[in-house]
């Protein structure tokens, strides 16, 4: 027996009613939009797709309300539109976590390793940003910014700093806002975007997101987040 498109539909959008009321933690019954108004505020995959949301809850009303009959109704959604709201419940109730997708072994430098050891793990590894650490706890992420701001200030018209740095010694030349967040695995992928939304409309450029466990800077890193890295998600 072929399921239609409508039947998928409603089930799909039940599912997502559900778990907005859920997240909504109300006992009394809440309307769909209502019910969007309260969870967008903590959740960003209600953000991202609420205008998608509110068009489907209209597609619904029209579906359920104008039937005349139990085999006959008013339009028949598009299998891009089934597959759209699909999407949306799976989003929902089983969110990308950051841990999941962006865990990865990172590489790291001690405060007092020098320059041209930052610069060779960069080349190497295509990075633009490597976390320092000193006496096993986390200092801060060198990034190329700071190695161009270091070198620029320790350069003439003519010639470049024979010397070489440390670490430390470049990280600290600046007097920053820092430009990175730690974040817990378990963040989903939409809030991790929503840090660098955020960021922007502060003026804040914001470099990386840093995962630990648990989201604290004395956890180990098990991977780096930086902004191009969210463009591949949809």
């Amino acid at each position: 027996m072929t399921v239609k498109n409508s039947e998928r539909f409603i089930v799909a959008y039940n599912r997502i009613e559900k778990i907005l009321a859920e997240k909504a933690d109300s006992d009394e019954y809440c309307p769909f939009y209502r019910l969007i108004d309260k969870v967008k505020i903590t959740n960003s995959v209600v953000r991202k797709y609420e205008d998608d949301l509110r068009e489907l809850g209209d597609l619904r009303n029209a579906i359920v309300h104008n039937r005349t009959d139990i085999d006959y109704v008013i339009a028949e959604p598009h299998d891009e539109i089934v597959e759209r709201i699909e999407l949306i419940e799976q989003k929902l109730s089983n969110p990308l976590r950051v841990g999941a997708l962006f865990g990865c072994k990172v590489h790291t430098l001690q405060a007092e390793d020098s320059l041209t050891t930052a610069l060779k793990v960069m080349a190497d590894s295509r990075f633009t940003q490597v976390p320092i650490y000193q006496n096993g706890k986390f200092t801060g992420l060198i990034t190329a910014a700071d190695i161009t701001y270091w070198l620029a200030a320790h350069s003439t018209e003519d010639t470049i700093p024979r010397e070489i740095p440390t670490l430390s010694e470049v990280y600290n030349h600046e007097n920053r806002n820092e430009s990175f967040e730690f974040v817990d695995k378990d963040l989903s992928v939409y809030e991790a975007e929503d840090y660098f939304k955020r960021a922007i409309t502060k003026g804040v450029r914001l470099e990386a997101l840093l995962i630990t466990e648990n989201g604290h800077s004395d956890g180990e890193l098990i991977g780096v987040i930086r902004p191009f890295d969210l463009l591949k998600i949809k």
